[in-house]
């Protein structure tokens, strides 16, 4: 009988064991979730703002990958979801793809942010000190040489970033006396600015508000004629009757959000959290200038910024989502 009872409590031992394995093992399959792929691009505030943005996801229990990507290659990423979400787009620059890719259903737009964008060609404010007709873009031609490179004394030169901006139409279209120095990203054209800013030197490149430059350098945005829809779409709209893109850019540019049309399925707590975020012109502001001016690598400047902003930050955080208590 000692026998029967010490084989029973053997085998209820074994029992516990393996069920109790078993639990533990479903837990952990039921805690795992999705990895969340954030779109990252290529200037200071978009990059800051996504690292801030995977530490409160990762709050939230989903593990985060940052991708490096264009701006021209991230809405196939969307689409397709091999990225999830992009935290801060400006609808003036992608206005083509952005509204295809929303009417078929490519991707998902989870709102504005409170801040409102511009982006234009930007001179410093002593600039127009040496050509006073500035910044009314005629002066533009005027002034080239001013612009102009040692190996080209009378053409201007204006600066912008990899991005597929209509600068080239719009030099055409107003024929300005300009060529285009396209560089990588915004650290090489924020390292042409301060090179000019410290010798006092002219210098016309793409600038956008909000961004670091709001906080520490003084300038305007050239005035071209003002933006219309008709501008990019009818040769005869405009000051020159047979091309179209004789205007500037839009004074007002919504910034957005944007992610994978999955995403509110797989990961619905990310989903959420992305659709409470509002950044302001100031938060913008700060995050670049927190890279671009302290010079803090983006992991830093994130979490900096965290701590800035924490009281709107926390009210971000999605209800009825765990969540830990610190970054």
């Amino acid at each position: 009988m000692k026998r029967v009872y010490s084989v029973l409590s053997a085998l209820l031992f074994y029992a516990f064991i393996f069920f109790s394995q078993q639990s533990v093992a479903g837990q952990i399959i039921q805690a795992q979730k999705p990895v969340v792929v954030i779109a990252v691009n290529e200037w200071a505030s978009q990059r800051v703002l996504s690292q801030a943005v995977g530490t409160l996801i990762k709050q939230l229990g989903y593990p985060v990958e940052y991708q490096d990507i264009s701006v021209e290659d991230q809405w196939g990423a969307l689409r397709q979801g091999i990225v999830h979400i992009q935290v801060e787009v400006w609808q003036s620059s992608v206005t083509d793809v952005l509204v295809k890719g929303l009417a078929k259903r490519w991707f998902e737009d989870l709102g504005n942010h409170d801040a409102i964008g511009r982006e234009e060609w930007w001179v410093p404010e002593y600039v127009l000190e040496l050509c006073p007709q500035l910044p009314d873009w005629q002066a533009l031609n005027q002034c080239a040489s001013l612009f102009a490179s040692e190996n080209n004394p009378k053409q201007g030169l204006f600066f912008t970033g990899p991005w597929n901006a209509r600068h080239a139409e719009l030099i055409r279209a107003l024929n300005l006396d300009f060529r285009i120095k396209r560089l990588s990203s915004a650290m090489p054209l924020w390292q042409k600015l301060n090179y000019a800013v410290e010798n006092k030197k002219p210098i016309v490149l793409l600038n956008w508000t909000p961004n670091w430059t709001d906080l520490y350098v003084k300038g305007q945005f050239i005035k071209f004629p003002q933006y219309e829809p008709e501008c990019e779409l009818n040769p005869n709209w405009g000051i020159n009757n047979n091309m179209t893109h004789d205007c500037g850019s839009p004074e007002v540019s919504q910034i957005k959000k944007i992610a994978w049309p999955g995403l509110e399925q797989t990961s619905p707590c990310a989903y959420q959290l992305l659709k409470n975020i509002q950044f302001s012109h100031e938060m913008i502001a700060k995050a670049s200038a927190l890279k671009e001016v302290e010079q803090y690598s983006e992991a830093q400047a994130a979490q900096l910024w965290l701590s800035y902003y924490h009281q709107q930050v926390v009210t971000w955080l999605p209800v009825g989502c765990t969540a830990t208590s610190s970054y």
